[in-house]
């Protein structure tokens, strides 16, 4: 599986003014480099908990198979095209009559292709993610994305060897993880 981030979410200007109001901080001279560690926050929080946390259009291929195959992003908010990937030569979109998809109620995606043509492999795009604003995540993995983007800013200029997500991150996280056994 590879997964691609098509449309990145978006991230509000809430979202910096309430970690520079965490931080303390007045000016906009930090603006890009804060704007970072939000992002690389929401990153870490869709590792920690295995949801991505604001909505974004994604794609990723699979290999070809008779079997419903699985979509590894979560949690699926709608399955927008199926493109068949052949050994050699351009995509093309399959037919919606070539394969199924379902989406299932704990936010997985899954496709079964019935009619794969020439393809060795597919691409399938979609939408994923918790919530479509960060207005409206969640206010608990909203705080720990918060609290995280203002640790790694304080921490900058240390060693950094604490773990991460700090305890504090983590116990606001833990009832949004989701584990996978394998």
């Amino acid at each position: 599986m590879k997964r691609a981030i098509v449309t990145p979410p978006v991230l509000s200007p809430t979202a910096l003014a309430e970690l520079k109001q965490w931080l303390g901080i007045t000016t906009s001279q930090d603006d890009a480099p804060l704007g970072n560690l939000l992002r690389a926050g929401l990153d870490t929080c869709e590792a920690f908990t295995g949801s991505m946390p604001i909505e974004a259009a994604c794609e990723e291929v699979l290999p070809l198979s008779s079997a419903w195959q699985r979509l590894f992003t979560r949690p699926v908010q709608a399955i927008t095209a199926v493109q068949a990937i052949p050994a050699s030569g351009p995509r093309s979109d399959l037919a919606a009559s070539a394969y199924a998809i379902e989406l299932d109620a704990d936010g997985g995606g899954r496709v079964l292709v019935t009619v794969p043509g020439d393809a060795a492999r597919l691409a399938v795009r979609f939408t994923a993610g918790l919530a479509p604003s960060w207005e409206t995540l969640p206010e608990a993995l909203r705080h720990g994305i918060l609290r995280l983007a203002a640790h790694q800013h304080r921490e900058r200029e240390t060693s950094g060897a604490g773990p991460i997500p700090p305890a504090a991150v983590a116990a606001l996280w833990r009832p949004w993880r989701r584990m996978r056994l394998t």
